[in-house]
């Protein structure tokens, strides 16, 4: 009773009442303008069949328009009206205006680094790979940059603090989730000490993701303590498509020289030192040298989006000479305010070319019908496609609509395992001894088309084979799934647990 008082009074209870009150008045309304008029109801057929028109003739995924198809359809009135509040992807004229912005900013001080034509030596699928995030997302592919991938929480934490305490000139984090505990208190501590010192020290958080374990006014704290603070669309009471959209990308920068990103969020259970869901499993990389430089635009222009204010780029240009590094790397970021589903293509281009074998880790696997088909195609093509995912889940729903997507993959040949010691939110994949990419995407929907994201595209690295070695001592300890597995697991299932799941699969790009 006490934990229950608690939350309704807490900012997300309220948020919830607010939401739920708004959403049970629609109902009355249309419930009562129902009876009142003929007229109405006419009404409502006609709004529920522009919206359909609507929903069928957009850029959206023909997952998402399904799930919303159903219940326009059932609620015509009621389900028009609640899309036209909080689906699709619509973006304000003054929110596109900024983002343009943002574009323009970023092809203007990273243009000039790219260089995607160099990756010709080795190959098409480098070249080709490498050409389309410098068009299509504007993120130049380097050299002289050195890499070190981490395939646990411990370690990588241990690296970032080492390098936070050599920052000179300015530290910029941006995370979904930052808890008061070990972890972030180590880290808050060097913070305020470089900031006493006059390191320029930014951080971003993403509202919703931090709503349970952030006091409201924490970036007054922070503010007081002299560190900048941005909260990333701030939670409002109002049922709007703004909630969909969170900033999920996870970075850490440090001089422009040095930066780290990955799956981790800023909390002790990515550390291990608070277990939620038996080991928890995650990884990260440490980029130094040019490269870094994008992740910092990438910030910056972010930062500029917050605050509505240009800066001079220019003036946070690292110093440092440049490392020799190995290979290339090009790290990328995503938006869902335009039609690119950048991490999306990253993905698909990487499976659809590789010729020996494709190893993924993900902690979902929700995927649509453009990720089921390039992963089946590559297995039927005799590549060694193998995926792992959890085996203790921290979403029971979403993990039953993870199971759900097994079946068609394993007739197919794909090859899946779960992590048995615990969860895995590790977020990678690697090809042919040649490519892989780190990062912050799930193999989900809202990854995919709906978050803020961000990630690492490595050809010839070190880490190539550090992640390859890591994926592999993860098999080793996960158990496989095979198709009988699932088979009897599926017979084993009551009638409505089986219900429950296919409910839960068409609707899964909602979640």
């Amino acid at each position: 009773m006490k934990k229950l008082v608690t939350l309704l009074f807490h900012r997300v209870g309220l948020v919830a009442i607010a939401l739920l009150t708004q959403i049970l008045v629609m109902v009355a309304m249309t419930m009562w303008f129902s009876q009142y008029s003929e007229y109405f109801r006419a009404l409502g057929v006609l709004l529920a069949g522009a919206v359909l028109l609507w929903i069928i003739t957009n850029r959206s995924d023909p997952a998402y328009k399904i799930a919303w198809i159903i219940p326009v359809l059932a609620f015509p009135v009621f389900g028009g009206v609640l899309y036209l509040l909080i689906g699709g992807n619509r973006v304000s004229y003054r929110t596109k205006r900024k983002m343009q912005h943002i574009e323009r900013k970023m092809i203007k001080v990273l243009s000039p680094d790219f260089q995607a034509d160099r990756l010709e030596a080795l190959g098409e699928d480098a070249a080709g790979q490498a050409r389309y995030l410098e068009r299509w997302a504007s993120c130049p592919v380097y050299g002289n940059t050195e890499t070190e991938y981490f395939g646990e929480g411990e370690p990588f934490f241990r690296r970032m603090l080492e390098e936070l305490k050599k920052a000179e000139r300015y530290i910029f984090l941006e995370y979904f989730i930052i808890e008061p505990g070990v972890m972030w208190d180590s880290i808050l501590e060097v913070l305020q000490q470089k900031a006493a010192q006059g390191v320029d020290v930014r951080v971003i958080y993403d509202d919703v993701g931090s709503i349970f374990t952030l006091p409201a006014d924490y970036a007054e704290r922070l503010e007081e303590a002299g560190i900048s603070c941005d909260v990333f669309n701030p939670v409002v009471p109002i049922v709007s498509l703004r909630l969909n959209n969170r900033d999920h990308r996870k970075l850490c920068i440090i001089d422009g020289a040095t930066a780290f990103t990955g799956g981790m969020n800023l909390a002790d259970e990515y550390i291990n030192r608070k277990e939620k869901y038996g080991h928890w499993k995650d990884s990260g990389v440490l980029v130094r040298g040019a490269a870094a430089w994008s992740m910092t635009v990438m910030f910056l222009t972010t930062w500029e989006y917050l605050e509505e204010k240009d800066e001079d780029l220019d003036r946070y240009r690292p110093a440092q000479p440049l490392p020799e590094g190995q290979g290339y790397v090009q790290p990328y970021l995503d938006t869902p305010l335009d039609f690119e589903a950048v991490s999306q293509s990253v993905y698909l281009n990487m499976i659809s070319r590789a010729k020996r074998y494709v190893y993924i880790t993900t902690p979902y696997l929700i995927i649509d019908s453009a990720m089921n088909t390039v992963l089946c195609n590559a297995a039927k093509c005799g590549v060694d496609v193998r995926i792992i995912t959890p085996h203790i889940p921290d979403k029971k729903s979403v993990f039953e609509v993870t199971r759900a997507h097994y079946p068609p993959l394993l007739e197919a040949g794909v090859r899946i395992f779960e992590y048995a010691p615990g969860f895995i939110h590790a977020k990678n994949m690697v090809t042919d001894d040649l490519f892989a990419t780190v990062g912050t995407v799930n193999l989900d929907y809202r990854s995919f088309f709906l978050h803020f994201e961000n990630g690492v595209w490595m050809c010839g690295t070190s880490s190539v084979e550090s992640i390859k070695r890591d994926f592999l001592e993860t098999q080793a300890v996960s158990q496989e799934v095979t198709l009988e597995m699932t088979r009897e697991q599926h017979r084993s299932m009551g009638l409505l647990k089986q219900l429950w799941r296919s409910i839960l699969r068409v609707f899964a790009p909602m979640m």
